[in-house]
């Protein structure tokens, strides 16, 4: 069974991201979408509702699975038996920081753990989710970035604080 990972903050999740997973999803059995508990973060969004939001938004994918992580990412793979980490790339600058880190665990795997990168498709090529939060602070209309059920959380998140 092919199986692999595609791990991140997804905070929040943007519709670059739901793009990685459906063409992720189509490449292996099995894709684990594992949330990172970052604990030098203040992120927006909980662990556990950044869970919640994938797992609506990945309802539709039978072969998609949500989880969490902290720590580092090859542990994760270890205990979950895990080879392939799925990375999403939308410039070279990108790729100069997830090559850094795909070769440092490939090393700290002892070869065990490799990296797909798939590149974006051009429409999200734009959007990260420090951008969507900026957009959001400021009451910029995001409708074009996430999910349509996440638009007024991101909002309402803004308003909490």
């Amino acid at each position: 069974m092919k199986r692999a990972v595609y791990p991140g903050s997804f905070d929040p999740m943007t519709l670059g991201h739901l793009d990685v997973i459906e063409r992720a999803a189509k490449m292996f059995d099995t894709l684990t979408v594992s949330v990172l508990n970052n604990t030098s973060k203040s992120p927006l969004f909980s662990v556990e509702e950044r869970v919640k939001i994938l797992q609506k938004a990945i309802a539709h994918l039978d072969n998609v699975e949500v989880d969490s992580f902290s720590g580092l990412l090859i542990d994760y793979c270890r205990e979950k038996e895990l080879h392939v980490v799925i990375r999403g790339l939308r410039a070279i600058t990108d790729f100069e920081y997830e090559l850094q880190i795909a070769q440092t665990n490939r090393k700290l795997s002892a070869g065990a753990v490799d990296t797909i990168f798939l590149t974006t498709s051009l429409e999200y090529a734009y959007l990260s989710s420090s951008a969507v939060k900026e957009i959001a602070r400021f009451g910029g209309d995001i409708r074009q970035c996430v999910p349509k059920f996440l638009v007024q959380q991101v909002y309402d998140k803004y308003k909490e604080r």
